[in-house]
């Protein structure tokens, strides 16, 4: 990893004690582990029959624990965005009160959804993404890509929000090794995935509803044409010379389909997936759809690893969301709990309400129902 030197300034200059600045850089040695394998965040999106449209992705990282909260930000509350070399950049207000669920530091939003109904996340995108160099000249203008959800989320409401915005800033990488794109949503079902290449921002219209890690989003989508010969259900029998050919099992028309858990294999798996799930009638009903989908994506901890060289962490799928962006709910399960947990935007006083973030987790227990029997 490259040298946090950005977060070891600012947390000197706060006074943060050892002990937790040093669980910190583990986090964030984590984060940026060499092992790129270790970052496989899968994104999926579907809409219901009463309109709802939600979003969903996974959240993984194979080479150890995320310190992962859920924040809760209100309106007026007054944010310094990260710069290389500590909190230096952007100065902003937040318009919006928000939800996120964040990684490492509470600022780190990975996914959340803003009172508007406006959703964002950040996937990594090694070797493929580029942002502007660090000129300290800008600092006023400039914020660090794992802050960008934070800060798009405070104060846009929409995509077109979210385009103009971008024209009047500077991303810069808070570490050599960390590149990211995005994914932003409107309760139209309206997606667009953000990249930064060559210091140039592009936004590219995700019809297609998925979104992974690197390559980039248009290389992707070629990619999809590799798989052109699969559909859903079983494939017809048929003659190879005179031996006949029949399917051994259901779902012999996804023969081919990628297994593993690389960027592009899951990228045309969960295409694949989200186009062949039914449309169900609520938003409630596509939430929980889209966690079963998910569940085809969960990554189990010694995949990734030379064996017998894994942490002590039950999955690399650290957490699980869902975000109904037009009932403006998220929900989320987590490696250690798979009850699914929701907070419900509309009932929280953004005028009123402190900034706060919480563990995703209280207790790091899977919660079993004992059923008796008589």
């Amino acid at each position: 990893m490259g040298n946090p030197s950005f977060l070891v300034r600012y947390m000197l200059s706060q006074g943060i004690n050892y002990y937790a600045m040093r669980k910190i850089m583990l986090c964030l040695s984590v984060l940026y582990s060499s092992s790129l394998a270790a970052l496989a965040c899968t994104g999926i999106s579907l809409t219901a029959a009463d309109g709802s449209y939600v979003q969903a992705r996974t959240v993984e990282a194979a080479a150890g624990e995320l310190d992962s909260r859920y924040v809760v930000i209100p309106r007026g509350e007054k944010f310094t965005a990260y710069t290389p070399v500590g909190a230096t950049g952007l100065k902003f207000e937040a318009r919006y009160g928000v939800v996120g669920l964040t990684v490492v530091n509470v600022h780190f939003v990975t996914e959340g959804i803003n009172e508007k109904g406006l959703s964002a996340g950040l996937f990594f995108f090694p070797h493929y993404g580029g942002y502007v160099e660090y000129d300290p000249r800008y600092a006023d203008t400039t914020i660090g890509d794992l802050q960008v959800v934070e800060w798009l989320l405070a104060t846009c409401a929409t995509i077109e929000d979210v385009k103009q915005a971008m024209r009047e800033v500077r991303v810069v990488a808070l570490e050599q090794s960390s590149v990211v794109h995005w994914r932003i949503g409107e309760p139209s079902g309206r997606q667009v995935v953000m990249e930064i290449v060559g210091g140039r921002v592009c936004f590219y219209e995700n019809t297609v509803g998925v979104l992974t890690n690197s390559p980039g989003f248009k290389w992707h989508l070629t990619n999809l044409n590799n798989y052109v010969n699969l559909f859903p259900g079983s494939a017809p029998s048929q003659m190879l010379g005179e031996q006949e050919l029949q399917p051994i099992g259901g779902n012999s028309g996804f023969l081919g389909l990628p297994g593993d858990a690389t960027p592009p294999s899951r990228f045309v798996r969960a295409a694949f997936y989200r186009a062949t799930a039914p449309q169900l009638a609520t938003g409630e009903a596509t939430v929980m759809q889209c966690f079963h989908l998910l569940n085809n994506f969960d990554i189990p901890i010694g995949i990734e690893h030379p064996r017998g060289d894994s942490p002590n962490i039950p999955s690399a799928t650290q957490w699980t969301v869902a975000t109904d962006l037009k009932a403006r709910r998220i929900y989320y399960k987590t490696m250690y709990n798979n009850s699914i947990r929701c907070i419900d935007l509309s009932t929280i006083d953004f005028d009123r309400v402190k900034y706060e973030s919480f563990p995703l987790d209280k207790d790091k227990v899977q919660p079993v129902e004992y059923i008796k029997v008589f």
